[in-house]
């Protein structure tokens, strides 16, 4: 039923290169094939129904092209993109390329910190966004808006394929995050790849875009546009609600889903129900960012076996230009495939020679130029490759893997302190040094612990001497400089357990503290009172699963995390008409604290 590729049965050897059908075509230049061929079919479907086509979306992309050029962009630049995902966000990103830019996503559910360190790093001067972010100083906004519909047709901005396409910031080690800029030839290998191995149906689909721009799995996503697929836009709030989320892919007939398998353990049953009534059934389902359980992969493979669903295993760093090998979920044990057409693996050992298990290293045209301004870092994690050409790079994944006979790749863990948290890429010792930044706080420490939604973020906290561990001001401390979904709950500890060799033991650390609410009736004081304590009461009852709450309750002392965070916020906004940032939950975690937040933005 799939194309597939095998590898090679001797330990370490490198899968080879398969050939990919032609050189890849620049995704712009495929965009503009499509919808010249094309004009009057949906490119973009946005949550509220509103439907753009190919022509339209080519028009719109060509005016706000030439508005991006007059206001000084130029061929190598970088463009800041802070939009939500919607139609504009699409035209945007299509426009940026159109101007021989990158794009740079500015998630707006970001804190302004970490969204002005990123401008301050990129150098970016422009920033695509609506109005209402005060930026640095010398960076100016254009909103979408204020741009003509249409404008008099002119020639994209040849670019080279080593041009940057975008710039994606991650996780970084020492407190700030690091930018990664990914080429052109790197997305046009990216989509020539997926259609090689027949992941990328042969016939235009329509996809569900579920990632946020600031995650690198969008790109797999949204550039699909560039092939003729339609764009079917989610909102945060569908993809917290899977009976919404269900019917929105039932209503408009989606084909394709991409998901990590944090999210799909909270999809599966509505989605699998819906998959039954598709009109292009099976849906194919692509699932990466996380290791896949073994009970996923194994109901995946049932699912699939049942015609609802065919899912493919896909995992690849940002470095690689987001997908590096694909596997389809047919049974048997979790596995992240072969390498995609036009990379190699090298499975090595600590002294770089080729071993059976060992850390992966990748090769080929879709490796980034590196770190922005980091040429150490670049120069660490980009070595030369003694397997290619002089001159070739290779990039080192920090993963540990097993090659199997059959040339699958086994993923056994990080050779780091590495994590992913619902696909989001988290370095530990970035919240670390955050949290030990807060005056109260002397030592910390961070880890992925399982809990029932598969794992989130436990911080272990050691005041200072003399200091009191206030644990919701160290709270709105962190969130006011990362996202939510690297916002940790939070344990206070008298000291940090130690191993013998003087490192901090983490598998000794306790389980993380959660409060209990009391078995006596509360004090009148602590009863949700009013519309929004009572709604935002009723929300937290029912993500938490617990029978009641308080109005003086932390949601995260009650065991809460980001994504049920997200769930409360797409709750609330069902139930109240507000929208809420997610970011206000890390804030205003005290149940009346973000009641009175919700009632000011509903004012």
């Amino acid at each position: 039923m799939h194309s597939s590729s095998t590898g090679p049965t001797d330990a370490g050897r490198a899968a080879p290169a398969a050939p990919a059908p032609g050189a890849p075509t620049d995704p712009l230049q495929r965009f503009r094939v499509a919808a010249a061929a094309h004009p009057e079919r949906t490119a973009v479907t946005t949550p509220a129904g509103d439907r753009l086509t190919f022509a339209e979306l080519d028009s719109r992309v060509g005016a706000l092209a030439a508005a991006l050029t007059d206001a000084g962009v130029r061929p190598g630049g970088a463009v800041g993109v802070g939009l939500a995902r919607g139609a504009d966000l699409v035209v945007t990103l299509l426009a940026v390329w159109h101007a021989g830019a990158a794009y740079v996503p500015l998630d707006p559910a970001h804190p302004a910190d970490r969204l002005d360190h990123v401008v301050r790093d990129a150098g970016i001067t422009l920033v695509v966004a609506a109005p209402g972010h005060d930026w640095a100083p010398g960076v100016r906004t254009l909103d979408p808006a204020d741009a003509p519909a249409s404008a008099p047709a002119a020639a994209p901005v040849p670019v080279p394929a080593d041009a940057p396409a975008y710039l994606i910031y991650t996780s970084g080690s020492t407190g700030r995050p690091k930018g990664v800029t990914v080429t052109r030839g790197g997305v046009a290998q990216l989509l020539n790849a997926l259609e090689a191995r027949g992941i990328y149906r042969d016939t235009p689909g329509l996809v569900a875009w579920n990632a946020s721009v600031s995650f690198d799995a969008s790109v797999q996503q949204w550039a699909r546009v560039c092939r003729g697929d339609g764009l079917l836009l989610l909102t945060e709030e569908l993809r917290a609600e899977p009976e919404e989320l269900a019917a929105h892919l039932l209503a408009h007939g989606a084909t394709d889903l991409d998901t990590t398998p944090s999210h799909w353990s909270a999809l599966r049953d509505q989605v699998a129900a819906a998959a039954e009534r598709l009109p292009a059934r099976p849906l194919r389902l692509f699932i990466g960012g996380e290791a896949v359980p073994p009970a996923m992969w194994t109901d995946l493979a049932e699912l699939a076996g049942r015609g609802l669903v065919e899912a493919v295993n896909l995992y690849g760093p940002t470095e690689c230009t987001v997908d590096a090998t694909a596997g389809w979920v047919t049974g048997g044990t979790p596995h992240i495939g072969t390498p995609l057409p036009g990379v190699e693996a090298h499975v090595l050992d600590e002294g770089l020679r080729p071993a059976e298990q060992g850390e992966l290293y990748l090769t080929g045209a879709g490796l980034a130029q590196g770190y922005r301004g980091r040429p150490g870092l670049t120069a660490e994690r980009f070595p030369a490759s003694p397997f290619g050409a002089p001159g070739s790079r290779m990039y080192r994944t920090g993963d540990r893997v097993r090659r199997r006979p059959d040339g699958n790749l086994d993923y056994l863990g990080r050779v780091d302190h590495q994590v992913k948290v619902n696909g989001f890429r988290v370095e530990l010792g970035e919240i670390e040094t955050v949290l030990t930044d807060h005056p109260a706080v002397a030592a910390a420490v961070v880890v992925l612990r399982p809990d029932a939604t598969g794992a989130s973020l436990a911080g272990y906290v050691v005041p200072r001497p003399g200091a009191a561990a206030d644990l919701g001001a160290v709270r709105e401390h962190l969130a006011a400089r990362l996202p939510a979904y690297m916002l940790p709950s939070l344990t206070e500890l008298a000291e940090l357990p130690l191993a013998v060799g003087g490192k901090v033991d983490r598998a000794a650390l306790p389980d993380p503290a959660v409060e209990a609410v009391p078995d006596g009736g509360p004090a009148a004081e602590a009863q949700p009172t009013g519309e929004f304590e009572v709604t935002v009461a009723e929300a937290w009852q029912e993500v938490l699963g617990r029978e009641r709450v308080l109005a003086t309750d932390d949601f995260f002392a009650l065991g809460g995390h980001s994504l049920m965070a997200l769930r409360v916020v797409a709750n609330l906004k069902r139930q109240l008409g507000v929208v809420i940032p997610s970011r206000l939950v890390y804030q205003h975690p005290r149940l009346r604290d973000l009641a009175r937040e919700a009632a000011l933005l509903a004012s």
